[in-house]
């Protein structure tokens, strides 16, 4: 079996083509949740639209992002014991605006995000847009 010089380019280029686009794909799907909020609320101090929003978890840090990305918080997590495995985001009505209160990503969960409550709201898998 004779192998020439362009084969072997050729080849090499195939496999790191294949490997550079299988990767992506694979951290895109596991590691994050869409949520849909089908109200507008604030978080963080800033007003957010109703819409799809990415929950992703980066180790004690869960990352909330607007579907056009223009929006990006972050904040780091405590365990949370006896949590189900479920990615809820929970609100707070505030009279007129919802205001996000935490962001739990299965075992963990943010700190309290508002200083007070009236009603409790959750957006959780029934919402789910893709995981």
């Amino acid at each position: 079996m004779q192998m020439n010089l362009r084969t072997l380019v050729l080849a090499s280029a195939a496999m790191a083509a294949a490997a550079l686009t299988s990767i992506p794909a694979v951290a895109a799907i596991t590691g994050a949740t869409t949520l849909h909020v089908p109200f507008s609320f604030t978080a963080d101090g800033k007003i957010l639209s109703a819409g799809d929003y990415t929950v992703k978890r980066d180790g004690d840090i869960v990352r909330l992002q607007s579907a056009d990305a223009s929006q990006n918080f972050a904040w780091v997590t405590i365990g949370a014991p006896g949590n189900d495995g479920r990615v809820v985001l929970r609100f707070t009505d505030n009279g007129q605006m919802h205001a996000l209160e935490t962001v739990q990503y299965e075992a963990v969960v943010t700190p309290r995000l508002t200083r007070h409550s009236r009603k409790a709201e959750d957006i959780s898998p029934q919402y789910v847009v893709g995981r």
